[in-house]
């Protein structure tokens, strides 16, 4: 199937834009100029957050400084993340898939090579690979791929860190049981007044480009924001802006957003919304009392993604500040679907928002957040895996574009080594490596035809998937097959399974073939234990 690089209605997005309040010039041609030297490469990961989630994907949450880098440059509306936090940001870092890695799982050592919880021997960080090259590699955000020394950040080749070592952790304070740090050291960064993780993050981000824009050698950074990751935390005047918005309820926001996802092209016309999940009550059956606790946290949840979103406009304000802006590829993407865990341990009759609270915000709005697919987080259909990802580099992509071309996470470290003119190491401490098992995505950022990968694989929890052109075989743990025709059926609502046994033998013989090779062991014969995310 060819995947065509393609502009969409530029009058329905500056439309879009205009509500979001953002204008931006729209060159009608891609310029050719080259870059006087190699990019900067800005990679920048939200936590949890779901396939419509922001404003140039469909959501009603403002978000003018994605919806800016978006209409100037190029959406992905086939990109692919593995369905939970650690196993993305393992691919993330290496380009291999994660059980490659050794985080096959979490962080939680399973007492198997695959699930050891940290990044192994056998495989390179893009950091790693891109120093020899002559770039700073810079990370400032979660890490979560490797708990202990020597698996931190500075261990695998960044030369500056500062961000939250562990999972999930409250925005005004550090849980105890979580490690923060600042390079090598052990911080509570919380002691600071006026302390949230997402503006921390950011203001460390502007320091490091002011320090890093100057030198003669490009940087790369990796900016992994918590957000919008339970615990629902946001500022007093953040929440305020969505109180009451959704009161309208679930039901009608998921047909809203399913419509301006398909008004501004992320979804085919033709794609329908699943129907809500079994576990979602109808929105018309709650109390006015139940609706009202429930729109303050999707109005938490929302204030979340706003606030990234304003630290990203301060971070694209210092790349122009320091002139780094036109020679810098942005990469902005989600680590896995809305997130549909129920969490409620703060303190009793906390307010919603505040540090004393400790809340997500539940399977029904993740239900929302994922418009217009099936499930979430943990699992591998659509709604757990798919990803936004807005790529933006001035003069060298068409503004205003999109591309339905399937790609995933294991794609960015080859496009990282790409246009650094890097190459990727053979070995690490004298030990072989693993070869990348990505494919660089610049022939499509440059709007040139690129080959497809011959299959793309999942599994997390049981849970596993493979996709071959159009056609994508799918389970839930311990459950048959399901196949799906993903060019005319996103949504996974037509399940030809029975129609076509023989590709389902043809598929499932190569998800056997990439198990085996890449030492994925069955979830019922691994230790179960919890491990937050």
């Amino acid at each position: 199937m060819p995947m065509q690089t393609t502009a969409f209605s530029r009058r329905a997005f500056l439309r879009f834009l205009s509500a979001s309040a953002v204008s931006a010039a729209l060159p009608s041609t891609l310029l050719s100029a080259p870059a006087k030297s190699r990019p900067n490469i800005l990679i920048m990961l939200a936590d949890d957050m779901g396939f419509s989630d922001i404003g140039c994907y469909g959501s009603e949450i403002n978000t003018p400084n994605l919806n800016a880098l978006a209409a100037n440059g190029i959406r992905f509306t086939q990109f692919y993340n593995n369905a939970r936090c650690c196993p993305t940001r393992a691919s993330l870092l290496t380009g291999l898939y994660p059980h490659q890695t050794g985080v096959g799982h979490m962080i939680d050592n399973k007492n198997h090579p695959s699930y050891q919880g940290y990044l192994n021997d056998s495989c390179v960080t893009v950091a790693e690979a891109l120093q020899p090259a002559n770039y700073h590699p810079l990370m400032v955000g979660k890490w979560h791929v490797g708990e202990n020394r020597p698996h931190w950040p500075t261990d695998r080749g960044f030369e500056r860190y500062y961000g939250l070592i562990s999972g999930a952790s409250n925005y005004f304070a550090i849980d105890k049981g979580r490690t923060f740090v600042d390079q090598d050291q052990s911080i509570d960064p919380a002691k600071a007044a006026n302390f949230y993780m997402t503006d921390a993050f950011s203001t460390r981000a502007l320091q490091l480009i002011d320090e890093y824009a100057p030198k003669p050698d490009p940087f790369f950074m990796y900016l992994a924001y918590t957000s919008p990751h339970w615990p629902l935390h946001a500022h007093p005047d953040d929440i305020a802006k969505y109180r009451g918005r959704y009161l309208k309820g679930w039901d009608q926001l998921r047909e809203e957003r399913r419509q301006r996802m398909s008004d501004l092209g992320i979804i085919d016309k033709s794609t329908p919304l699943t129907p809500r999940d079994t576990k979602a009550p109808a929105w018309s059956t709650l109390s006015q009392k139940q609706k009202e606790n429930l729109d303050v946290k999707m109005a938490i949840y929302a204030a979340q993604i706003d606030r990234m979103d304003q630290n990203i406009g301060r971070v694209i304000a210092k790349l122009k500040e320091t002139n780094q802006f036109d020679n810098t590829l942005i990469l902005f993407l989600a680590d896995n679907g809305g997130c549909a865990e129920p969490v409620n341990r703060g303190q009793p009759n906390a307010v919603p928002g505040t540090k004393e609270s400790f809340a997500s915000y539940g399977l029904p709005w993740a239900n929302a957040s994922n418009t217009p697919f099936r499930l979430y987080k943990h699992w591998v259909h659509e709604g757990g895996i798919s990803s936004p990802l807005i790529a933006h580099w001035p003069g060298h992509i068409q503004p205003n574009t999109m591309t339905a071309e399937p790609s995933h996470l294991i794609d960015l470290m080859p496009t990282c080594l790409e246009l650094a003119n890097a190459t990727y190491p053979q070995q690490r401490k004298g030990k072989a490596i693993t070869p990348v098992e990505g494919r660089s995505i610049v022939p499509t950022l440059q709007g040139k035809p690129r080959k497809p990968h011959d299959a793309i694989f999942w599994e997390h929890e049981g849970n596993r998937a493979v996709r071959q052109g159009n056609l994508k075989l799918v389970s839930t743990a311990n459950n048959k097959w399901e196949l799906y025709n993903i060019s005319a059926d996103r949504a996974e609502l037509n399940n030809l399974a029975q129609s076509d046994p023989a590709k389902i033998k043809e598929l499932s013989t190569l998800y056997d073939q990439w198990a085996k090779r890449c030492n994925v062991v069955p979830w019922n014969q691994l230790n179960k234990k919890k491990d937050p995310a």
